[in-house]
């Protein structure tokens, strides 16, 4: 399972380093991803609820291609998840998850 990290303007590289990654996985979990961080994104719904999209900061594609962002949405009991390979794909399965959290689509 590779590790990657984020640097300043959203350019992931690996990270061969599993001490420094650990220290920059610990640190970066609420900084914006264009600015080096794991949020990518974050949703509050109006039932108390949210949808967030994270860097992973490891591969989680288990030998296929690699997925390194997450969608999640969460607390209110519908705990769907989705990964993605690349942050355009993230940033668009975000919007997608937050229409299908408010019940304006199905997923797919």
């Amino acid at each position: 399972m590779g590790k990657y990290i984020v640097r300043p303007g959203g350019v992931v590289e690996p990270s061969h380093d599993l001490m420094a990654w650990a220290v920059w996985f610990e640190s970066r979990s609420e900084t914006p991803f264009e600015s080096g961080g794991r949020r990518v994104a974050r949703t509050d719904l109006p039932d108390g609820g949210f949808v967030s999209t994270v860097f992973l900061g490891m591969d989680h594609g288990f030998g296929g291609s690699p997925l390194l962002f997450e969608t999640m949405i969460l607390d209110r009991g519908d705990e769907r998840q989705w990964r993605y390979g690349t942050i355009e794909e993230a940033r668009t399965g975000h919007a997608h998850a937050v229409r299908v959290a408010c019940g304006e689509v199905e997923d797919s």
